[in-house]
């Protein structure tokens, strides 16, 4: 399974997501894309099987990826602090994978109906997800 972790900003939901991924997933490569290199390197430092930055590898990777996984805020335009670019935030909504993303409520964008959980039960959802290995449309 190719999983394709995106993150922003100091890369540290990313870290823990790479992390219990590896941790967790057997046989799972896993490809880390920052939208900086400091994001990229957390992740890459955590286990990440491969890594990168910026626009075009996030667009690149999310054509060969079976699942992305991060938060919410990758799908979104100009979201993490401006980050997200709209091409990206494109390239992630468009792609034939599997989307699990987190639901963080931070910069401007609010997902109601979402309990306030801690990110470490958030990443304990993320892998239960990816134990399931149902990846199909319902």
């Amino acid at each position: 399974m190719n999983i394709l972790v995106i993150d922003a900003q100091g890369g540290g939901i990313g870290k823990q997501l790479v992390s219990a991924i590896k941790e967790n997933i057997q046989g799972a490569v896993v490809t880390a894309v920052g939208t900086n290199s400091a994001a990229a390197s957390a992740m890459l430092k955590a286990g990440a099987d491969n890594a990168a930055t910026g626009e075009n590898a996030v667009v690149v990777n999310s054509r060969k990826a079976d699942v992305i996984v991060g938060p919410i805020g990758i799908v979104i335009a100009d979201a993490l602090f401006g980050e997200i670019t709209p091409i990206m935030a494109k390239a992630v909504a468009q792609s034939s994978a599997k989307r699990i993303l987190i639901p963080i409520n931070h910069c401007d964008n609010i997902v109601v109906g979402v309990s306030d959980l801690n990110i470490k039960k958030l990443i304990q959802d993320v892998i239960s997800e990816l134990q399931k290995n149902q990846f199909q449309c319902v």
